[in-house]
């Protein structure tokens, strides 16, 4: 028994020291540290396991937080630039070392585990910073405890108005619970969208409403973006300093901005143009008769032959009549007859009767022919003997 006696105490001590710094859930992912206490400048190395596989997770040590509360602050509270990156195996394990630092705040400390990627998943585990200030938590401003329950998801659809830049809208749905031992009356929660690796923008919305211990309520929460964002963005829901959810959100390019565009580099040169026609128009010199660029119209020809000379009713005389005939009764006309036949290709124009002699004289008589004849007598030899109207 005596022999026996130190080994027992010799595996009790190093059960002891392997599970020293363990902060591990029922039924969560655990953490476990090589050393429960360490100072600035050293380093301790960090076990987990029941993480999902092939997750990237980073480790940090924290300040003002403690197993049950979390990280009072967020990650303000914590030395991010000596923080560490790990991926799990395929078990959902892994070990990395990781140096001490001094976090911006005062302890109590932790070391705080975190997925980076997926689903949010995290568990912190003590560590006593040696010569680092320890100062005691903020009051808590209400008993109660809110956890999610289920999983997020954002609802909605974009219009058509957001085709062509008009802020994008969802809904933030999940559903919470009240962990705690006292009501919370009407929370206020922080609502950010982050773009790509940029931080996010908080955003406070108030739910209007009593959750009492043990019970759940179903969150819808409103999430708007800025005109003409787009890209691939996070949505991250925030309450008491916590992080309660995280939601992938990816937004389409307004195409309708970029077809506006590329009407109105269509539309402005051939605005111009026609305004600079205008101009040049205007200020173009006359051509003389008063048109500018078009000459004037020529008149048409008409392709009738034209009309025979007529004279008005009042100038028309009586026909003369012959001294032969008998009672006066009007000579039959007859055709002319010419010592010379005109050309049948082009007949000849009627003469209009003219008032050149006396009615009782004929033209061919001898008392109408007072001189010798010429070429523009009515005998001529070239011209017809004219006895009846023409």
């Amino acid at each position: 028994m005596r022999r026996g006696l130190p080994l027992v105490v010799a595996v009790l001590l190093l059960a002891l020291a392997g599970t020293a710094g363990v902060g591990r859930a029922a039924d969560g992912p655990g953490v476990r540290l090589s050393a429960g206490q360490a100072g600035a400048g050293g380093a301790v190395t960090v076990s987990g396991s029941g993480w999902r596989p092939r997750t990237l997770l980073m480790v940090l040590v924290c300040g003002r937080a403690t197993p049950a509360r979390g990280v009072v602050g967020g990650t303000n509270s914590c030395a991010n630039g000596d923080g560490r990156a790990v991926t799990t195996d395929a078990d959902g394990a892994f070990s990395r070392r990781l140096p001490v630092a001094e976090p911006p705040v005062p302890c109590p400390c932790v070391v705080h585990v975190a997925t980076v990627t997926g689903a949010r998943a995290e568990a912190d585990a003590v560590l006593e910073v040696a010569g680092h200030p320890v100062a005691p938590l903020p009051a808590e401003r209400s008993a109660g405890r809110l956890a999610v329950l289920s999983d997020t998801r954002l609802t909605g659809s974009s219009g058509l108005l957001t085709w062509f830049g008009a802020p994008a809208a969802r809904t933030l749905v999940l559903t919470v619970g009240n962990t705690g031992t006292s009501p919370i009356q009407n929370p206020v929660f922080q609502v950010g969208t982050a773009h790509g690796v940029f931080a996010p923008e908080w955003d406070e919305r108030q739910w209007h409403g009593t959750l009492a211990p043990g019970k759940k309520a179903r969150i819808e929460l409103p999430v708007e973006l800025s005109a003409g964002a787009h890209g691939d963005y996070t949505v991250t829901l925030r309450y008491g300093g916590r992080v309660l959810a995280e939601q992938p959100w990816g937004v389409g390019r307004p195409w309708g901005v970029t077809l506006f565009w590329i009407l109105l580099c269509l539309v402005v040169p051939a605005a111009l143009f026609r305004a600079g026609m205008a101009v040049v128009d205007r200020v173009r010199p006359r051509r003389p008769g008063g048109a500018r660029h078009r000459p004037a119209p020529r008149p048409r020809r008409s392709l009738r032959p034209p009309s025979p000379l007529r004279l008005p009713w009042p100038l028309r005389l009586p026909l003369p009549r012959s001294r032969t005939a008998g009672p006066r009764t009007a000579a039959a006309p007859t055709a002319p007859t010419t010592a010379t036949t005109a050309p049948a290709a082009r007949p000849a124009a009627p003469t209009p009767t003219l008032p050149w002699f006396a009615p009782d004289s004929a033209p061919g008589g001898p008392a109408g022919r007072s001189s010798a004849p010429h070429d523009d007598s009515p005998t001529s030899p070239t011209t017809p003997t004219t006895k009846g109207p023409t």
